[in-house]
């Protein structure tokens, strides 16, 4: 192999930069977002926008400059997440555009506002964290930044409760979800409490059927994030949060300790907790039933619980394989449709294609934060992507699960498609963290001086290149 040594067994690698590769495919991405921008226009008008030139112009200015500072502080990150991001961004943008011209509303421009602001925390993210690893310092911080976020939806000034669940604050005309921004601080906290106390975590304690279970005083960290995964669910009515960080801590435990008796404790409490639930709080009752006989709730003679689920269940029946074709479709029957509904909107008019391609987009995400979790050469950085992964492929799952059926309605927002400015915010930051970490993962290993062939001390280097 060219440029690697074949006696000395170091395996260091180089990778190349790719950002021209990246460029190209944001060129696509950007093509994905545009035209379908202009296919809503087309299909619901009769004629391209009239602003599709400033729109284009602004969404390509946003995604050129994302490029641009890629580019410049992190040479080396992966150049796949950035053009899947812009995709997303982009048919969100003309899927919740599609919904205003059905409604008259204007979601579809703040979501763009919004997107704007995404990116600058994007671009300071890259600017001033120029190494992951500087998040250490932070890890009870960030915990306790967390537990505050939160609670603050709890207090009685600020708190505002949307649709039954109590997960928003409101300081006059500004609305926020804080539990978006703990999602990323529990990363940070759980990536760095786990790489200091993994090993006594991984300790064997007691053998049951196959499965070495953790010790008895070891149980501390997935007992408290239970009960404060149940305080969720109990207090804010809000079950998606729940499932999202209890799995979250549960998945990082796994990939730290790599002891399957941890899923088997997290598992049951989970399954035990869900269960209490259900048995005492009527709200949990409600969405279960309704996920269960949906038709029992929908239609004359009852209060049109399953309005929104059933509606969409026809829509995403009607649009088939390949869909009805934006503005083919009536997706603006589903109340939520901008919101929590929008792989249905979807679904309806781009067809189970459409909705195959998403989750494709999703798996790519995914995939790429696992792959610099694999390749990152720190304890810490591998836990933080791989942190950063779960939260995705979590979201991902509960939200388009509860759509099509498979589970419980959660009330999550669906990454980087679904209007909401807090979500999209902290998901573009997630973004900016992940780059950092394959940036700082794939860049050459320093040169290693003083090591000849057999191990011995000399004037020599060894550097060893291999291009991927």
């Amino acid at each position: 192999m060219s440029g690697v040594s074949q006696t000395n067994p170091l395996l260091g690698f180089v990778h190349r930069r790719r950002r021209g590769a990246e460029l190209f495919l944001l060129v696509l991405a950007l093509a994905v977002g545009i035209g379908a921008y202009a296919a809503v226009g087309v299909g619901v008008e009769g004629a391209v926008p009239a602003d599709l030139l400033g729109y284009g112009g602004w969404l390509a200015a946003l995604v050129v400059v994302a490029h641009l500072v890629v580019r410049a502080t992190a040479t080396y990150a992966d150049p796949v997440l950035l053009p899947v991001v812009a995709a997303l961004n982009g048919l969100g943008l003309a899927v919740i555009h599609r919904l205003d011209l059905a409604r008259d509303t204007g979601f579809a421009a703040q979501q763009l506002v919004w997107m704007t602001i995404g990116v600058g925390l994007f671009v300071l993210t890259l600017l001033f964290l120029r190494d992951h690893r500087v998040l250490t310092r932070f890890t009870y911080t960030s915990g306790l930044g967390a537990i505050v976020l939160l609670l603050l939806p709890m207090l009685p000034l600020i708190g505002n409760e949307v649709r039954g669940a109590r997960i928003w604050i409101r300081l006059g005309p500004l609305g926020f979800q804080p539990g978006e921004v703990a999602k990323v601080l529990l990363v940070v906290a759980f990536a760095g409490y786990l790489v200091l106390h993994r090993d006594a975590l991984a300790l064997a304690g007691r053998r049951l059927l196959f499965v070495d279970l953790p010790r008895g005083r070891d149980l501390g960290p997935i007992l408290g994030m239970w009960l404060i995964s149940l305080g969720i669910l109990v207090f804010q009515r809000d079950l998606g949060s729940s499932l999202l960080f209890f799995g979250l801590f549960l998945f990082m435990l796994y990939v730290a300790t790599e002891r399957a008796g941890w899923l088997v404790v997290g598992g049951g409490l989970f399954l035990g907790g869900a269960l209490v639930a259900w048995q005492l709080f009527s709200h949990v009752q409600t969405r279960v039933n309704v996920w269960l006989d949906p038709f029992a709730y929908y239609g004359p003679g009852t209060n049109d619980t399953a309005f929104q689920p059933v509606e969409a269940t026809f829509g995403m029946a009607w649009g088939g394989l390949l869909g009805r074709g934006f503005g083919g479709g009536d997706p603006s029957r589903v109340p939520f449709a901008e919101s929590d509904f929008i792989m249905a909107a979807i679904g309806e008019e781009l067809g189970l294609t459409g909705m195959m391609a998403v989750l494709l987009l999703y798996g790519l995400i995914v995939e790429r934060a696992l792959r610099a979790a694999l390749i990152s050469r720190d304890g810490f950085g591998k836990l933080l992507a791989a942190g950063l992964a779960g939260v995705f492929a979590l979201q991902v799952f509960v939200v388009i699960g509860g759509v099509t059926g498979l589970i419980p309605l959660t009330g999550l927002t669906t990454p980087f498609l679904s209007y909401g400015g807090s979500s999209l915010v902290a998901n573009w930051v997630i973004i900016a963290l992940l780059l950092r970490v394959s940036d700082l993962a794939r860049r050459p290993v320093p040169e290693l001086t003083g090591v000849d062939e057999a191990g011995g001390d000399d004037d020599s280097t060894q550097v060893i290149r291999v291009a991927r």
